[in-house]
């Protein structure tokens, strides 16, 4: 398959990147700055320039054209301030999965985070975040495609166990990037969770277990 990720260069998605090449899918990874390029080409994807925060509808539509899966893995980041989480969290994952429905993909994922089913509603950076996320949830389940909404707890560098516990709704707990990208990876590869969601954390479950019983 084509599969573009956006957002290619963040941490789970250069994991995501590398095993989706080992799977042999073809990968385009959209970034922001041409001084990313070589890492993604280093990852195995093909490196195309596209800020989600300032691209237009057409433009967004040919970096992604002729995807048969689109990922969204961009974000702010936790030291952004309100504004970026609201262009990068929330209108960029919106005029993301409007152009993957354009493009006629057949999928799109989005990394979530737990906590965006029933946001805060006070002004702390977390719960602004948490509220844009809630935003593009909800955009991805009303598109007319296939959605997959990911929902991971805590992320951590910790290495990854290839266990996982997944379902529409966890316990709170942390997860390794790395295992987040290896669930990513087996939905896309084995074409599994289209329409739904998944709360998200380390388990005592193999991946490929995990979700077939979700």
């Amino acid at each position: 398959m084509n599969i573009s990720v956006i957002g290619a260069h963040g941490s789970i998605a250069r994991s995501l990147t590398h095993l989706l090449k080992k799977q042999g899918h073809e990968v385009r990874g959209l970034v922001r700055k041409e001084s990313q390029f070589d890492d993604v080409r280093s990852d195995g994807a093909e490196p195309v320039l596209c800020d989600i925060e300032s691209v237009g509808p057409e433009d967004l539509d040919t970096a992604l054209a002729k995807s048969d899966v689109v990922v969204f893995a961009a974000g702010a980041g936790p030291g952004s301030g309100v504004e970026r989480k609201h262009s990068v969290d929330r209108d960029g994952a919106i005029k993301s999965v409007d152009s993957a429905v354009r493009i006629g993909a057949d999928r799109f994922l989005i990394i979530s985070s737990m906590g965006a089913d029933s946001p805060p509603s006070d002004d702390d950076s977390f719960s602004v975040y948490l509220r844009a996320k809630a935003a593009a949830d909800d955009a991805a389940r009303s598109a007319k495609i296939a959605s997959t909404i990911i929902r991971p707890g805590k992320l951590t560098d910790e290495e990854p166990t290839g266990r996982v516990r997944a379902s529409s709704s966890v316990e709170r707990g942390e997860i390794p990037r790395r295992d987040v990208a290896a669930v990513l990876a087996d939905l896309i590869d084995g074409n599994k969770g289209r329409e739904q969601t998944f709360e998200l954390i380390s388990g005592t479950t193999p991946i490929p277990e995990a979700l077939q019983a979700s």
